[in-house]
């Protein structure tokens, strides 16, 4: 059911496949002349780029590659070989298709690099498969995976993660197991106890999803248990990569307590380490501030009244055993005993500004203060000169309150563990922040949203079901690393090295619909860019400045500004947490598409980390809908798709081919077999078009609901080649051309089951949501992927007519409907339309419908300083900034642009904008 649309972009990237198929005459896996079947083709296919920077250590990576469609196909049976190659290094690499045009061709690939030598440039070139550096062998028992002189041991029932890994035939760590302890009450804050039990990981399933010479990859299901008691269900994948030292940890739970009386008072991560060495010859490292380390002997000898020799001193500053006792000054050999042994260490991240390290001789004893500063990347180490394991947390200060430990490094065993939540904190608590009685009917309700713009409702506000994914690496090390390798190691915990494709390289293959790269040739494009760049650029540093940080926030932005207090309204119902509102993760996800801007790409990171996980409910009678803007993430009492939308993951999954981005699609895809059990609409006035539906259906909008739904089975089609998820979609797109009105009836009732719509739809109006929550987006990429001209008659209207003038409505529906807003950003239906209609006059329409407004126009938007008493800090303000605006109107730029580029300067000097 491929789209036969022959327009200007269809054109356009016929041409570019033509361009590439010339660079690459051997591009497609088995279908030259001159190779058989799944032979390597021998040209080279694509330039790769560090997304940062070169790193000075590298663990190995996984990355998304695209193809124009039809250019890669894979013959039953075969397999994808590439290698990486450069001018310093050249390394196998694991490849799989990730997902398939509908011809069959491959669209996406995933690569697994092993670890080792990074190089400056490389190429993904198709190359011989890699030599079996790596091996998984399973048991009833356990799985065993073994990578060069490591092997790791990973039980398939019990307490740990992993049993044990062994280095050269030693054991260097063991007992890998998640920790949370839970409290029975909030904090004392007056008087009165509380008391804390620790739970342990329980392991209830190992799954083996990719076993391979470079990359393995295991998942584990359980929950934290104790004493009869199980909760927090988990799931932690398992990365080992040929080459490297260490094992990435992906660490998501889901919290199903009770938030009045479950408070969550530590979450970590935790191993021990067998220490053999003389505590003189056993270290401790923490990452310090920037590239700095901290490092320190269980047992110290420089700092001593008498002076063990420059040789003994240097070697333990280094992490090195000590030289033979026997040419120590023996004035300090025989008062080593008297040197007091250090055998705990911490370092607690209290906020995100600022960090302190202390130490004691055991337990029972009192801490010493030792250093502190602002904000570290979040790695530590234990061990003994002949080795030991380092544990790091990414994003670390970002989510305090963290905390990293060394317990019993002077004894035969230490324990080492990263704290997701420090014990040293207040404990979590997942409360509503409303008091009880507030707002008991629903007049009161309604009244209360007219004020403060937050839906509450009792019971609605819970944080059960909500979810966070957290990302370790750990080390298994046949030696204490030096200060310089250690800072190394933090950077990669802090920064992971990602291997990315160019702007040009992913636009070239016609994914994710209508953007096109950055370019700034002419005055009215560089008009626009400057401006994107300037509202990006203000969000990276409102993050900073307000401090948007902490286990549960970061990766979310807020959702309006308050002029007057120089905040945003982090207190004010539904204007404090934006939680997806109009789409503001496709418009950074759009934005680095564009620029391959690194910082973009971790803020948009962090957000689809936090989104899909801390927004949306996973259990529970709201799983598979995410909350609504609100004070906290989940106290909005509208659960809707139109946030658990999987256009939001999406493009980061490809890029990066993340599991955990993909399992979060894949749980959306019955969720709308749930919709009768939240009633979105239960607070609005009654619609006659969700009046009289047959049971077993529901009323739902095509836009925030249909919309958001069409991702994940676009999505799961494309991964799987499943035609039930796609003849689903299409069923929704036969279904509403089939309606009186098509798209203008906005919203019908809707089966679950078939997933079409019914009624006769009759009744025409507008709904200024419906078009900015990914639809327009995933109608771009629909439609050409599947054929269904009724639909793309009746989207095409929709489009042309949203904007246009009254008397055009009047016309066709003879009345002018209400319900229209936001021309300004809707301008890119507008283009949408023009585009594939080859209309210059609506094209020319849709820029003037963009620049009807002051957004580009004088000094608006441009930030102010505010400082002295006047703020907390010093500001870079932006006035009356608002998440909706920004993403809508960054979303209409790109779009506009890509769709209506071509009468930009045209129309951008009749307005005024440029000469």
């Amino acid at each position: 059911m491929e789209a036969p649309i022959y327009s200007r972009r269809t054109f356009l990237q016929s041409a570019v496949a033509t361009s590439l198929l010339a660079q690459f005459p051997a591009i497609a896996h088995g279908a030259t002349a001159n190779a058989a079947p799944g032979a390597a083709p021998a040209a080279k296919l694509t330039a790769l780029r560090w997304l940062d920077r070169k790193p000075a250590r590298f663990e190995g990576a996984t990355f998304g590659v695209p193809w124009p469609r039809g250019q890669v196909r894979l013959p039953a049976g075969k397999q994808l070989q590439f290698k990486l190659a450069g001018a310093e290094a050249a390394l196998p690499v694991q490849s799989w298709p990730m997902a398939y045009w509908p011809d069959g061709s491959v669209k996406w690939t995933a690569h697994a690099v092993a670890g080792g030598a990074p190089a400056t440039d490389w190429r993904l070139e198709n190359g011989a498969p890699p030599d079996g550096k790596m091996s998984v062998r399973r048991t009833a028992a356990q799985v065993e995976v073994s990578a060069g002189e490591l092997v790791w041991t990973v039980p398939t029932s019990g307490q740990y993660l992993v049993a044990k890994a062994v280095r050269s035939g030693r054991v260097v760590m063991q007992e890998l197991k998640l920790v949370a302890l839970r409290q029975d009450g909030a904090d004392r804050e007056t008087e009165g106890g509380v008391t804390r039990q620790a739970f342990f990981s329980k392991i209830t399933k190992v799954t083996v999803e990719q076993r391979g010479p470079v990359r393995a990859v295991l998942k584990l299901d359980g929950v934290h248990a104790a004493q009869g008691r199980e909760w927090l269900p988990f799931s932690v994948r398992l990365y080992f990569y040929a080459g490297s030292e260490s094992v990435r940890v992906v660490h998501s739970f889901i919290y199903d307590g009770d938030p009045a009386k479950d408070f969550i008072g530590g979450l970590g991560v935790s191993a021990r380490v067998p220490m053999r060495e003389a505590t003189h010859d056993r270290h401790v490292r923490f990452s310090g501030e920037d590239m700095g380390v901290w490092g320190e002997a269980v047992r110290p000898i420089t700092g001593l009244r008498r002076d063990p020799g420059q040789a003994f001193r240097d070697a333990q500053v280094a992490g090195k055993a000590l030289p033979p006792l026997a040419g120590m000054a023996q004035t300090v050999r025989d008062g080593l005993k008297w040197i007091p042994e250090w055998g705990d260490f911490s370092l607690a991240h209290m906020s995100a500004d600022g960090f302190t390290i202390k130490k004691r001789t055991q337990s029972g004893e009192a801490w010493i203060d030792s250093n502190g500063g602002t904000r570290t990347k979040g790695l530590v180490y234990a061990g003994g000169a002949s080795g030991g394991v380092a544990l790091g947390l990414k994003d670390f200060w970002q989510r305090a309150p963290v905390r990293l430990d060394v317990r019993g490094a002077a004894g035969e065993l230490a324990e080492i563990t990263a704290w997701l939540w420090s014990p040293s904190a207040p404990a979590m608590d997942m409360r509503s922040y409303r008091a009880a009685g507030e707002m008991d009917t629903h007049e009161e309700q309604i009244e209360g949203l007219n004020i403060t713009y937050e839906d509450y409702e009792a019971g609605w506000d819970s944080a059960q079901g909500v979810a966070r994914t957290s990302e370790l690496q750990l080390w298994v090390l046949a030696a204490t690393p030096s200060h310089q390798d250690f800072s190394h190691m933090a950077e990669q915990v802090a920064n992971p090295a990602r291997l990315t494709l160019s702007p040009q390289r992913i636009h070239q293959c016609g994914v994710f619909g209508d953007w096109d790269p950055v370019d700034t040739a002419s005055p009215a494009r560089r008009l626009l860019e400057e401006r994107l760049a300037l509202q990006l650029d203000q969000y990276l540093r409102e993050v900073e400045q307000h401090r948007w940080y902490g286990f549960w926030h970061y990766g979310d932005v807020m959702h309006a500004y308050d002029n007057d207090r120089h905040m945003w309204r982090y207190d004010i119902g539904g204007y404090a947490w934006d939680n997806s509102e109009l789409s503001t993760d496709l418009w950074l996800w759009y934005s680095y598409l564009r620029t391959g801007r690194a910082d973009i790409f971790k803020l948009a990171e962090a957000m689809t980390r936090h989104t899909g996980e801390v927004d949306v409910y996973h259990l529970g009678r709201f799983k598979g809908f995410g909350t609504r803007h609100g004070v906290q993430h989940w106290s909005d009492s509208s659960k809707q798709p139109r946030v658990s939308n999987a256009a939001y993951r999406r493009i980061f999954f490809y890029l990066t081919a993340d599991e955990r981005a993909g399992d979060l699609m894949r749980e959306l895809l019955e969720s709308d077999a749930d919709l009768h059990q939240v009633d979105i609409s239960r607070k609005l006035k009654p619609d006659p078009a969700r009046q009289g539906a047959q049971p077993g259906l529901v009323g739902a909008s095509f836009g925030t609901v249909w919309g958001s739904l069409v991702a994940a089975w676009l999505t799961e089609w494309e991964r799987t080649g499943e035609v039930r998820w796609r003849d689903k979609v299409v069923n929704g797109m036969q279904s509403i051309a089939a309606l009186r009105q098509g798209w203008f009836a906005s919203s019908a009732p809707y089966d679950h089951r078939t997933g079409k719509f019914s009624g006769p739809g009759d009744q025409a109006k507008f709904s200024n949501l419906n078009g900015v929550f990914g639809v327009v987006e995933m109608n771009s990429e629909l439609l050409t992927l599947v054929d269904v001209p009724a639909y793309r008659k009746t989207w095409l209207q929709y489009c042309r007519t949203y904007n246009a003038p009254a008397g055009d409505l009047v016309a066709l529906f003879g009345k002018n409907l209400g319900g229209r807003a936001m021309s300004e950003t809707n301008s890119r239906m507008t283009a949408y339309a023009a585009h594939h209609e080859r209309d210059g006059a609506l094209a020319l329409r849709a820029w003037r419908e963009f620049f009807d407004s002051d957004t580009l126009r004088g000094t608006r938007g441009a930030p102010r300083r505010v400082d002295g008493a006047h703020t907390i800090r010093p500001l870079a303000e932006q006035r009356s900034i608002s998440s909706n605006h920004s993403a809508q109107w960054g979303l209409a730029a790109i779009q506009n642009m890509a769709l209506a580029g071509d009468s930009l300067d045209e129309a951008a000097k009749a307005a005024g904008l440029v000469p």
